[in-house]
């Protein structure tokens, strides 16, 4: 049986991306780093990886987002995680990851809902993203961020 490959879609070419793209090409994903601000996306600080300077949602619905696809989120604005977030809810993506605190995703919970999503819809997200391993810096982020894919991925 022949899987297609794994996809990551990180959206926020930030600090934790730079660990989390490495990690989880290293776990065999196919990673494509979207983030619309030109400056952050650039290949020198994201050598190999797939870049798109696009709007979220345009690469997300192009994609064709599938079972073996993960999408996360990681720019705390709104504007570009939001449309990331309603193309990954409309999807199968096996795994969905918002960065923020609980406030924060309290407040992004209430404009889901508004938006029409149910409780369950909601569930979905995994917010704060990454396993709780008490994680600070970066790569630590990007270690739990993977982890928790790997099991979102595993035991469903």
């Amino acid at each position: 049986v022949h899987n297609p490959p794994l996809r990551l879609f990180v959206v926020g070419a930030v600090h934790i991306t730079q660990a989390l793209a490495p990690m989880a090409a290293l776990a065999g994903y196919d990673v494509t780093v979207i983030d619309p601000r030109g400056a952050f996306a650039t290949d020198e600080r994201f050598p190999g990886v797939t870049l798109s300077n696009e709007w979220p949602d345009t690469v997300l619905e192009a994609a064709d987002l599938d079972a073996r696809t993960a999408v996360v989120t990681l720019t705390h604005d709104p504007k570009i995680d939001d449309p990331a977030l309603n193309a990954a809810l409309k999807a199968n993506v096996f795994y969905i990851g918002a960065l923020g605190s609980r406030r924060t995703h309290a407040k992004r919970v209430e404009r889901l809902q508004e938006a029409g999503y149910s409780e369950d819809d909601i569930a979905r997200i995994h917010a704060p993203v990454g396993l709780d391993i008490g994680s600070i810096l970066p790569a630590e982020i990007a270690v739990s961020v993977v982890g928790q894919m790997t099991e979102a991925l595993r035991r469903g």
